[in-house]
């Protein structure tokens, strides 16, 4: 009977409840072909991937300001972000920085461009329009160095805003509030993303949409990356739902 009761007793006790797993989000990394898919990476490659992966969880846990202040006082980490960042995009069957130059290619020679998170500044240099370059540390002479939150610019001066793969941070949608101040108005907001960070486009949709855009088109032809298009409106109507957009976060090894 005493035994009876303490199965009873047990049996009543609260379970502890899990918590719930956050979801784990990293760039796509293409499978390897011919020699690469063979050979095996040096201690010094996986070093470099392993502060990659830092660095890159870094920009997505923090707010830009925060990161803008980090990488200027130490600029060889944006560096070795970078070079971490290029090869991983050599892997990929696709760079959707392509897309948004041979876009750009095709809009009118007078339209003025904001490369919103520009990297090297490929965009730029692949095109006869006049390019605002932007991102944390200015690694040549094309590139303004800023907080993406707070750009130089006067408010309604550019045609096109481009996020490629820079919506990072836990406040990006101040960067799209930065997007909608400095286009003009009908002006084109164009984003690529990494497909699995948008697991509801539509929601995300909405969420852009009540920054003070419209809806334009969607890409997602791409098994890895999403395309979208917006066009500036008057007005934003509501507040931005970040949760619509993953972080990029890795598992620990």
């Amino acid at each position: 009977q005493q035994q009876q009761q303490q199965q009873s007793s047990s049996s009543h006790k609260p379970q502890k409840q899990k918590e719930a797993a956050k979801p784990v989000v990293s760039l796509p990394i293409a499978p390897a072909v011919g020699s690469a898919a063979t050979r095996k990476p040096s201690a010094a490659e996986k070093l470099a991937g392993a502060r990659f992966r830092m660095l890159n969880e870094q920009l997505y846990t923090s707010t830009g300001k925060d990161a803008f202040s980090s990488f200027s006082a130490q600029p060889r980490l944006f560096q070795a972000y970078h070079e971490g960042y290029q090869a991983q995009v050599a892997r990929w069957p696709v760079n959707p920085l392509d897309n948004m130059i041979e876009y750009v290619r095709a809009r009118p020679a007078t339209d003025v461009i904001a490369d919103f998170g520009c990297g090297e500044a490929r965009l730029a240099a692949s095109v006869p329009h006049k390019v605002h370059s932007f991102d944390l540390v200015a690694c040549n002479d094309r590139v303004t160095a800023c907080d993406m939150a707070h750009t130089p610019l006067p408010p309604g001066s550019i045609n096109v805003a481009v996020f490629c793969l820079s919506l990072m941070g836990t406040n990006f949608d101040d960067y799209l509030k930065e997007a909608h101040r400095v286009l003009r108005k009908d002006g084109v907001l164009r984003i690529a993303e990494v497909t699995s960070r948008m697991p509801h486009p539509r929601k995300f949709v909405r969420a852009v949409e009540a920054l003070g855009f419209a809806f334009t088109s969607m890409n997602p032809e791409n098994p890895m990356f999403i395309e979208l298009e917006f066009t500036r409106m008057a007005k934003p109507t509501g507040e931005c739902d970040t949760t619509a957009l993953l972080p990029c976060l890795y598992k620990r090894r």
